[in-house]
């Protein structure tokens, strides 16, 4: 397959044949525009967290059938993003922008009149199908205006960016919206801006697509990794309950690998797979994968557990609780910005393996959490220690992801890592909602008619502590595999000529 994108518009100049670079005059106000729609997405991932407990006694999920508000979106998120970065690129960029956000903006409206926890579910998956279309179509789109160089990394330096601020303005925007007119409203927020962004969508924003030989989407490949991923999930969730060994359990499991062993024969086998088997030989890029894997468990189950406890436990309201964890957003973000300019000079290794060991600690103080606990003593410096954790390990993992592979996949490389992030998410959540749910039952089993808030606490305490345990894994896991950097084989690519187009 050959691909080659739009180039910008071009002009004669000087010497006959002489042509020379016009970038786009909107190409900052698209910029603008992209981001704000990125910002959509970042803000309702995160606005969720704070409003859990409310959806959860409106609505009536199980705290158990809960972490499916936040896993819903993530796998299919997650499972589909390397699908609509290659439809993005087929069918025309702006054209599956324009379609992500008009899906993403319509799922928001059914999350903030869904009456049940199915329709609520249903929204969310609904809505990670768009984020999934919207999110790559949006990077395709800058890194097409921009030209390569200065002008290109600032634009994407400010995309970045907006992933901290996001998560601060989430905490401090949900907790009045869910105490004021209700949760729903945390998901009623999205369709001005969606609407916005539609319309300006048209005027500001240049059409583009790859130029190939033959088109080849792969469908097959999103759907059954994304498919094995809901099984696996399922199956974790539903454990505690039916049993590790009972019949259901093992059927969703034996699912959930004969799909995994499906995927990886239809990429082999595929023109063009969304995901090259030949890339995974490299063993920087698998290691910065299963370590933001691992990010991705902790730095995401970590908040979903403490807003069940300071809520349901301490019985915190979701603006003091969205107030009190700014901390811990402010926290990722200074130890991103930090963690960009360190890990030039100190290497991958040290600064990964730096960050799950402060991810370590942090989700450790939170296992003292107490029925009778108070913000500064039983919350503030888990959150102090573990938010630069963050920063460092995302960053580092996402420089070694990056680092492993040829400058014409790093598309690819990029979605990857994003994927493995969303999937580590899921993930997390599953697991800290069964270690929670089990070691609850277990405690009530041992003390008959003990207090329910302390109940609670006990699976809390119990699911810090295996998140703890999950980011020791990930410390040793960035020892072993972020060591020396082997770049996977590279595919020639041809290029084809393609005439200039004015959009």
């Amino acid at each position: 397959m050959t691909t080659v994108d739009n180039p910008p518009i071009r002009a004669g100049a000087g010497r006959e044949g002489d042509t020379v670079d016009v970038p786009d005059p909107r190409r900052w106000r698209a910029l603008a525009l992209l981001c704000g729609a990125f910002f959509m997405v970042i803000l309702d991932a995160t606005i969720v967290l704070v409003a859990l407990p409310s959806i959860q006694k409106h609505l009536g999920f199980s705290v158990r059938d809960l972490q499916w508000v936040l896993s819903a979106y993530a796998l299919t998120y997650g499972g589909l993003l390397l699908l609509g970065g290659r439809a993005a690129d087929l069918l025309g960029r702006r054209r599956l922008f324009m379609a992500g956000v008009l899906l993403f903006t319509a799922a928001s409206l059914m999350c903030g009149l869904a009456g049940s926890p199915a329709a609520l579910l249903t929204a969310r998956v609904v809505q990670g199908v768009g984020a999934a279309t919207m999110t790559p179509s949006a990077l395709s789109i800058i890194s097409t205006t921009f030209p390569e160089g200065p002008e290109r990394n600032k634009a994407l330096g400010i995309w970045g960016a907006l992933g901290g601020i996001g998560a601060t303005a989430a905490w401090l925007i949900g907790g009045p919206l869910v105490d004021g007119p209700g949760w729903r409203w945390i998901f009623f927020i999205n369709i001005p801006f969606g609407l916005a962004a539609l319309a300006l969508s048209p005027r500001l924003l240049r059409d583009s697509r790859a130029t190939v030989t033959r088109r080849s989407y792969d469908p097959a490949g999103g759907l059954t990794i994304t498919g094995a991923l809901v099984l696996l999930v399922y199956a974790m969730v539903e454990a505690p309950s039916v049993g590790w060994g009972d019949v259901q359990t093992i059927l969703v499991l034996a699912g959930s690998c004969v799909l995994i062993a499906a995927f990886a024969l239809i990429e082999s086998r595929q023109h063009a797979p969304l995901l090259p088997l030949r890339i995974l030989r490299s063993r920087t890029l698998v290691g910065a994968n299963v370590v933001m894997l691992l990010i991705g468990t902790v730095a995401v189950s970590m908040p979903f557990v403490l807003t069940l406890y300071a809520q349901d436990v301490l019985g915190y309201s979701a603006a003091k609780f969205g107030v009190g964890s700014v901390v811990l957003a402010l926290g990722v973000t200074i130890g991103a910005i930090v963690g960009q300019g360190v890990v030039v000079m100190v290497g991958v290794r040290p600064l990964a393996t730096t960050g799950m060991a402060l991810m370590a600690a942090g989700s450790l103080l939170l296992t003292q959490v107490s029925v009778g606990g108070s913000y500064f003593g039983d919350i503030f410096f888990g959150l102090l220690v573990f938010g630069p954790g963050v920063g460092f390990a995302f960053v580092t993992a996402t420089v070694a992801a990056l680092g492993g592979v040829a400058e014409h996949e790093s598309g690819l490389a990029s979605g990857l890592n994003n994927t493995a992030f969303q999937i580590g998410a899921a993930l997390g959540v599953a697991i800290a909602t069964t270690v929670a749910v089990t070691s609850s039952k277990d405690y009530l089993a041992a003390h008959v008619g003990a207090n329910h808030l302390v109940v609670l606490n006990e699976g809390f305490r119990s699911a810090f502590l295996a998140l703890a345990v999950l980011a020791g894994i990930g410390l040793a896991l960035a020892l072993l595999l972020l060591g020396s950097r082997r770049k996977a084989p590279q595919q020639r690519i041809e290029a084809v000529p393609v005439p200039v187009q004015n959009h």
